[in-house]
C-alpha cells in the first residue's frame, strides 16, 4: 500500500491573491511563539546596547513574595469559581444517571468508574479549608493565602508602584528598526518602550488553550493573505497612534516590552478585543464538560472582531454566568474605547487591578471560608464588589480590628522566616536544600529522620511525594524560575516514578506562572522549567 498526498503527487498548490509579492521571505512566515521568541529576545538585547544571548535578571530580586509580572491572563487556575447567585443551582447537581441498557454502556460505566478512582488515587481531592488574609497598610498591601492553616501562597505588592505591567496605553510610534524588525513607542515613560513586529501580527493561541470554531465566524472569514511583518511599516508608520498593552516592565537598559495583542481578564472568561478566535483551556480535562463549554461558547453573542476564552473556573458553570460575564468585559472595554477616542497619546487607558482586585478576581472560591481584611476602606470595597457577584460570598469578607497584628494573629510572619531559609523540613522528618545560582536553581531531598513503615520502598515514595508538595509550594512562595533540578531519593521501581512524576502535574497545575516538568532521567533527576 503506498501513501497518496490528499492533493495529489503533483497538483500545483492554488495561488492566493496578495497584495505586494508572490514571493515567501521571512517576513511572510505566520508568527510562531516558540520559532521568533528568540529573535524577539535577540532583538530586544541589541535595542538595549546588550549583547544578543544576554539573559535576563532581575536588578532586585524580591526577598518575599512574588513579584508582579504580566502573564498571559490566567486561564488555568484549577480551584473552583464562586457562587455566582443567591439562589441555590439546582442545574448544578447532577442528576442520578440511569441503568446501562446495553453491555457497550455498562463496559463505558465500569471503564470511567476506574478512571476516577485511579485519578483519586494519583491526585486525591483537595477540600481543605482555605482563609485568604489580606494586610492593607499605607506603604504596602501583603496577601497571604492559608491552606488548613499553612502557608500556601504569598504577594506583596507596594501601594505606590504604578501597575504599569498588564495595563494598556495609547501610545505613538516614534522609531521603526527594520534589522531588528521591531518599534519603539513611547507610552509615557522615559524610555520607550520595545514592540517587536511579531507581537504586532495577530498571532495564535498556545498550547494551553483549545481554538473553538463558531459557524458565524466561518461566514464571515475573509478571503486573502494575513497580515505580516512586510505590512508593519506601512500600517503602523512613524508618529501613527497605536494601543499596546504592557507584557514586561522595563528590566536594566531596556524599556517595557509590548503587544498589541490585547486581553481583558474576567472571572470566567478572558476578552480578546482585537482578535475573533475563541478557546477554552485545556486545563479543563472531563471530555463531556468540554463539549458542553464548546457549546456555550458557540451560542454567546460576541461582537465582530472579538473573541474570547474560557477560563478553568468557568468549569461546571452555566451558561448565564458567561452571559453575564460578557456583558461585564464589554462594558470595561467600552470604557477603554472612550479613552482612547478622547485622551492623548501617550497616555494610559485601562489601568491593571491593584492587588486586592485581583486576589479577590482569581482566589474567590467555593473551598475559600474566609477573607480577612485588617483596614475598614478595603473591607467595605472588597465587600461591594463581592456583593457584585454574590450576596452569600459577601458574608466571607471579615473585618479584622483587634490590637495583634493580623499576619501575628494568624502565624503568618513565623511561616514566613522559615519559608525563605536554604533548608526545609518536611513534616514526616525528612528535608529539602534548596540551592539558587545564576544558571538553575536546584533542590536535593533527604530523608532525614523519617521514620515509616518496614518497606523500604514505601518509605521513599512516601518521603519523594512528601517533597513533591513542598516544592511545589516553595515554587509559588519565592517566585523561582527558569531551569529547576529536582533530585528526589533514588526508586527502582518504574510504577513509583511515574506516581512522584504524577504528583508533581497535578501540583503544578494550580501554579499560575507557565511551567514544564520531565519524568525523570536516567539519572534520577527531575527537571522542569517555570517561568519568571
Amino acid at each position: 500500500m503506498r501513501f497518496k498526498p490528499s492533493r495529489g503527487l503533483s497538483t500545483p498548490k492554488a495561488s492566493r491573491p496578495t497584495e505586494a509579492t508572490t514571493e515567501k521571505s521571512a517576513d511572510d512566515i505566520p508568527f510562531d511563539r516558540r520559532r521568533h521568541e528568540a529573535e524577539i529576545r535577540r532583538a530586544e538585547n541589541l535595542a538595549a546596547g546588550l549583547p544578543e544571548d544576554t539573559q535576563e535578571v532581575q536588578d532586585e530580586p524580591p526577598t518575599t513574595g512574588r513579584d508582579q509580572r504580566f502573564r498571559s491572563p490566567d486561564i488555568g487556575r484549577t480551584e473552583e469559581s464562586p457562587e455566582a447567585e443567591s439562589e441555590p443551582e439546582a442545574p448544578a447537581r447532577r442528576a442520578p444517571s440511569r441503568a446501562p441498557k446495553s453491555l457497550l454502556d455498562r463496559a463505558r460505566s465500569a471503564v470511567k468508574e476506574v478512571a476516577k478512582k485511579v485519578r483519586e488515587l494519583i491526585a486525591p481531592e483537595d477540600k481543605s479549608s482555605v482563609e485568604v488574609i489580606i494586610n492593607a497598610e499605607p506603604l504596602e498591601t501583603r496577601v497571604a493565602v492559608l491552606v488548613e492553616s499553612r502557608l500556601d501562597d504569598f504577594t506583596v505588592e507596594r501601594t505606590n508602584t504604578e501597575r504599569l505591567v498588564g495595563s494598556v496605553y495609547k501610545g505613538k510610534v516614534k522609531n521603526l528598526e527594520d534589522g531588528l524588525k521591531a518599534a519603539f513607542v513611547d507610552i509615557g515613560f522615559d524610555k520607550n518602550a520595545f514592540l517587536h513586529y511579531w507581537d504586532i501580527i495577530p498571532n495564535s493561541f498556545d498550547s494551553s488553550v483549545e481554538v473553538v470554531e463558531r459557524e458565524d465566524r466561518k461566514r464571515k472569514r475573509k478571503e486573502g493573505p494575513a497580515i505580516t511583518a512586510r505590512d508593519v511599516p506601512r500600517l503602523y508608520p512613524v508618529g501613527s497612534d497605536i494601543i499596546v498593552q504592557v507584557t514586561k516592565g522595563p528590566i536594566g537598559t531596556k524599556g517595557p516590552r509590548v503587544t498589541t495583542n490585547l486581553s481583558l481578564p474576567g472571572r470566567y472568561l478572558v476578552l480578546l478585543p482585537n482578535s475573533e478566535q475563541c478557546g477554552i483551556s485545556r486545563k479543563i480535562e472531563d471530555p463531556s464538560e468540554r463539549q458542553r463549554l464548546k457549546k456555550i461558547l458557540r451560542e454567546l453573542t460576541l461582537p465582530d472582531g472579538m473573541g474570547v476564552i474560557i477560563r478553568t473556573a468557568g468549569e461546571g458553570k452555566l451558561r448565564r454566568y458567561f452571559i453575564r460575564d460578557v456583558a461585564l468585559l464589554l462594558e470595561e472595554w467600552k470604557a477603554v474605547q472612550a479613552k482612547i477616542q478622547n485622551d492623548r497619546a501617550p497616555s494610559c487607558v485601562f489601568q491593571e487591578p491593584d492587588l486586592i482586585e485581583r486576589t479577590v478576581r482569581d482566589f474567590l472560591t467555593e473551598d475559600v471560608s474566609r477573607i480577612i481584611i485588617d483596614d475598614n476602606h478595603q473591607f467595605l470595597r472588597v465587600r461591594d464588589l463581592i456583593g457584585r457577584i454574590s450576596q452569600r460570598s459577601a458574608k466571607k469578607i471579615v473585618f479584622y480590628n483587634e490590637a495583634e497584628p493580623l499576619f501575628d494573629r494568624y502565624n503568618v510572619s513565623r511561616q514566613l522566616e522559615q519559608a525563605f531559609g536554604r533548608q526545609v523540613t518536611l513534616k514526616g522528618g525528612g528535608y529539602l536544600i534548596i540551592d539558587e545560582t545564576e544558571a538553575l536553581v536546584a533542590i536535593d531531598v533527604n530523608t532525614g529522620r523519617h521514620k515509616g513503615s518496614r518497606d523500604h520502598d514505601q518509605n521513599l515514595l512516601k518521603v519523594n511525594l512528601e517533597a513533591a508538595d513542598e516544592i511545589c509550594r516553595q515554587l509559588r512562595l519565592r517566585n523561582m524560575g527558569g531551569i529547576i533540578v529536582l533530585d528526589f531519593i533514588d526508586m527502582k521501581s518504574r510504577k513509583d516514578q511515574q506516581v512522584l512524576y504524577q504528583r508533581m502535574k497535578h501540583h503544578l497545575k494550580r501554579d499560575r506562572a507557565k511551567t514544564h516538568v520531565l519524568p525523570l532521567s536516567q539519572l534520577g533527576l527531575m527537571e522542569m522549567t517555570r517561568q519568571r
